[in-house]
């Protein structure tokens, strides 16, 4: 099969050109055929779909990133496996996913565009909401990377690959197995390099790496191998976005190098605190992140560095370069001291009164996340923790309740909780057709999904499951009733052959048949309006509702003419004559 032959899948999805090729998965846009839209398919590598192991967490995980439900998470629709096609015989699992009309970061990177520090920050602020919300879902993206973030035509942003990073993080696999993980070398945490367990903060690492990138044009590190670039994460400093583009303030950089703190006590706590202190500084706020001054970073053996023949410079340039770094430094150094001292004056009176501000907690009940987050800040207040909540009657993305109430007065800066609808919660259908009736409708209850059974005319063996509506691998709603067909199965043919025409009749009737009746008039010795013979004969098995033909005898053999009888003869008459002809006529 060639990359641009039209294929079906799942009976609905018809895969079109494709879209991209990882070490792990292939990417085709596709169109569903029943609902008429475009869709993008991943489909795992077969040769990793030949792992059950790795087959299982695929599925687990794919089922997991379908219930995440926001604006700046590509949406996943269903989720199945298909036999490959390439001879290998092996269920590929498969994940349609929304499909969206932009470019990721990674091609914008490499085109050389630059790209606004305030941009950066907002586009890391959508990226930071995104994981903010699936970290509350459980899930750990642990691959992000400008690859992974697509910006739309009008501007939105747009997180890929749920899921898929986890379940490949958990195969075991070393760093320099795959390119997908050596490409991602630059964005590894340094507990993630080190192989230890990972928790939310290290998708905080990844996400500083990213703005890093976005702002100065290049990662954090750079080497000539994914152990050298693992290295440094793990044991150097990175050098402040500042030292590439001295424009970039002192808050940025505070912000950046919180996010890559070594330890992952030092770091932003949560994708939400550090999308708060990112929202402080586009308002003109002052951010929680402390600026510090950053150790001189020693250079690495020149060896472990990767070259780029756009950064050559000669001895004395790397000098002089390395001379204006530490002159910076110190005179920054100096500047954040005058402003510690400056603030320290004007804020250490403050700390002795005791009367808060007190400002109005707006209602953003059936708001949308992004407008009750607008106007909490707008109020003074900080956005606390936003949980979702599955809801059959609020649309996904708005607001079902808060905590502290609209309508109600508390201090400035207090944090308002959120809930917000992840919509209806949806399920997988599983596949019981060629199960029992009774585990097919278990199974299907254990979904929480409701069993409706019909019995259906089939030669399957009795009770055995034919199809389901909606069919197996269909994603539903919880709630939802799937109508269970199962076999009614053969039935046994009565022998009617003896029996008169009307009894022959009702018995296949009542056995589920449709009698279909000929008549045959040839010489036979049977009584009239016997069955002769039948098809199929008795006690055979065939369809309940099938037709069984029955041979009626209608032959009459014909009758014979009596014969004529003589005229019977009076006694009394033969006597009178006998006297009548006596001699004489003497009596």
């Amino acid at each position: 099969m060639s990359t641009n032959d039209p294929v079906v899948i799942g009976g609905r999805y018809q895969l079109a050109e494709l879209l991209g090729r990882g070490g792990m998965a292939e990417v085709r846009k596709g169109t569903d055929l029943r609902l008429g839209r475009a869709v993008a398919v991943k489909r795992l590598r077969t040769d990793l779909a030949s792992d059950a192991t790795f087959q299982a967490r695929f599925r687990r995980e794919a089922q997991a990133s379908a219930s995440l439900n926001h604006p700046s998470i590509v949406a996943v629709y269903d989720t199945g496996e298909e036999l490959s096609k390439d001879g290998s015989n092996v269920d590929q699992p498969y994940i349609v996913m929304e499909y969206v009309a932009g470019r990721t970061l990674r091609d914008i990177l490499r085109e050389g565009r630059k790209i606004l520090p305030e941009r950066a920050m907002e586009i890391t602020a959508e990226v930071l909401s995104a994981l903010d919300y699936s970290h509350r879902a459980g899930i750990i993206h642990r691959d992000i990377k400008p690859g992974n973030v697509m910006l739309t035509p009008s501007g939105d942003v747009k997180v890929m690959d749920f899921g898929i990073a986890r379940a490949v993080s958990e195969a075991s696999q070393s760093m320099t197995q795959t390119a997908a993980v050596v490409g991602t070398a630059q964005y590894l945490s340094p507990e993630q390099a080190r192989g230890e367990t990972v928790d939310s903060r290290s998708d905080v690492y990844s996400a500083g790496c990213l703005l890093y990138e976005l702002l100065t044009g290049r990662p954090p590190f750079l080497g000539d191998s994914p152990v050298s670039v693992a290295y440094q994460h793990v044991r150097e400093h990175p050098h402040p976005p500042s030292d590439h583009d001295t424009e970039l303030p002192a808050e940025i950089d505070a912000i950046v190098m919180k996010a890559l703190a070594k330890r992952v006590e030092d770091r932003y706590q949560s994708a939400a605190a550090m999308r708060a202190d990112i929202d402080r500084y586009l308002a003109g706020n002052p951010i929680q992140a402390p600026t510090v001054l950053i150790p001189p970073v020693e250079p690495l053996d020149q060896s472990t560095m990767l070259v780029d023949p756009a950064d050559e410079a000669d001895d004395a340039g790397e000098e002089e370069e390395a001379a204006t770094s530490h002159t910076r430094a110190w005179i920054l150094g100096a500047l954040v001291l005058a402003l510690v001292i400056a603030l320290a004056a004007w804020q250490l009176p403050k700390l002795f009164e005791n009367e808060a501000v007190q400002v109005d907690v707006p209602d953003v009940v059936n708001t949308t996340e992004d407008e009750a987050r607008t106007a909490i800040r707008n109020a003074g207040l900080e956005v606390g923790e936003v949980t979702p909540r599955y809801s059959d009657e609020v649309e996904v993305g708005m607001v079902i309740s808060q905590d502290p109430e609209g309508e109600t007065t508390v201090d400035e800066l207090t944090p308002v909780d959120l809930v917000v609808s992840a919509g209806q919660e949806m399920v997988t259908v599983r596949g019981v057709v060629g199960m029992q009736r009774g585990p097919a409708r278990t199974a299907l209850e254990d979904q929480d999904l409701i069993p409706a059974l019909e019995e259906e005319t089939s030669d399957q063996p009795a009770g055995q499951v034919i199809r389901t509506d909606p069919q197996g691998g269909e994603s539903v709603p919880i709630g939802t009733t799937v109508t269970i067909y199962y076999s009614s199965g053969p039935e046994t043919v009565p022998d009617v052959v003896g029996q008169q025409e009307d009894i022959a009749r009702q018995e296949l009737i009542a056995a589920g048949f449709t009698p279909k009746v000929q008549y045959r008039t040839d010489e036979t010795d049977e009584p009239y309006g016997v069955v002769l013979e039948q098809t199929p004969s008795g006690d055979t098995t065939a369809s309940r509702g099938s037709d069984v033909h029955i041979f009626v005898n209608h032959y009459e053999p014909e009758e014979e003419e009596p014969e004529e009888e003589a005229e019977p003869v009076n006694p009394d008459d033969q006597g009178d004559d006998q006297g009548d002809e006596q001699p004489g006529g003497g009596r």
